[in-house]
This record gives structure tokens, sequence and C-alpha cells, in this order.
């Protein structure tokens, strides 16, 4: 079993970072393997950063044969996947946006459809937009038809919606907890949705 992360943030090492590697420690605990996604690099290996919608329906010229197209791939691969994003005016990066915008093609296909996914986030301020970006995050992935994953649990939460934590993530326990959490939730749905399979 596969999870893949998915740093939507435009730094590898930072916020969003320090909870994907929370919620991988838990991931790998349960039992699957993890790999992780740098959407920032991805985008970089495109022929332009954004769609613009050249062909209906979508020929995936602009990232065919690229780290991006790669990327695509291992989601569609994987058994669930957990995506996060800083909070930027209370929404995602642009980086995930424009990450998204480009599964035209992806979604013609359903790839990821039924996918198992959970988003976590983290903003400067402890009401600083992180249910709103976890709920973009949500949207995005129900245009894919992906199953969203959140709480499930009355005395061991990870969030109503997904984690979040207040900036610095490393040093917010609370959210590097729930970022633990919703990455054994996601397990758990896989392996729930393969025994259904």
């Amino acid at each position: 079993m596969k999870i893949v992360l998915v740093n939507g943030s435009p730094n590898r090492a930072g916020n969003t970072a320090a909870l994907l590697d929370a919620a991988a420690a838990e991931i790998v605990k349960a039992g699957a393997a993890v790999s992780r996604i740098d959407v920032a690099e991805a985008l970089a290996s495109a022929r332009w950063p954004f769609c613009t919608a050249c062909s209906n329906p979508c020929s995936g010229a602009c990232f065919t044969g690229t780290a991006l197209e790669e990327a695509y791939d291992a989601i569609a691969g994987a058994d669930g996947v957990l995506i996060g994003s800083p909070v930027y005016f209370g929404t995602v990066s642009a980086q995930l946006k424009a990450f998204f915008d480009k599964t035209r093609q992806v979604r013609g296909k359903k790839a990821w459809f039924g996918l198992p996914g959970g988003a976590v986030t983290c903003g400067a301020s402890r009401f600083g937009g992180q249910e709103t970006t976890v709920r973009a995050i949500h949207d995005m992935m129900l245009v894919q038809g992906m199953t969203l994953v959140g709480d499930g649990y009355l005395e061991n939460d990870c969030g109503h919606f997904g984690a979040s934590a207040q900036k610095p993530a490393a040093a917010d326990a609370d959210g590097l907890k729930r970022a633990g959490i919703l990455g054994r939730r996601i397990v758990e749905a896989a392996r729930a949705l393969a025994r259904k399979g």
C-alpha cells in the first residue's frame, strides 16, 4: 500500500512539509509506504506554468513527458493521497491551484476517481484561513471524484475537515498530532476501499 504526499507549498521544507512529515511517520507506522511530490518542482518541468485550456478535451501537451506527468501518474497509482498547502489569502497556494488546473486530462481519464484523500494546511495565526484552505483542497479533490477523508473519531480526531496548524508548524504539537491522525485515517480508508474492491 502506498500513500502519496503532495506538498503544495513553494517551500520544500516549510510548515506544510512539517505537517506532511508528521503524517508520513504515522502512515509508515500503519504499514504503508510513502512517496512525496513537491508541486513547485513538478510545475517547473511543464512547458508553460498555467493551464490555458489550449485543447478540449485536454491533450496534456504542456506536461506530457515531464515531471508533472510523473506526479499525476504517481497519484493515479497510489492507494491514497494527502495534499497540503499553506494559507495564501484564505485559500491554497498559486502552485497548488496551477497543479490542479492542469489535471483536466486526469479528470477525463477518471485516473483519481474514488482515491481516498485528505488535506493539511498551516496559517500564520490560529484562525488564519486554515479551514477555508482545507475546503478549497476538498473542492478540487471532489471535482476529480476523489473520496474525502476527514475526522471519523470522537476521542482521537484529526479535525473535522483535515489537520491544521499555526505557523511555525514544527512547534504546533496539536497540529502535528492531528496530521499524524489524518495520515492513519487515509491508510484505514484505503484499506477499507481495497477490501470492498
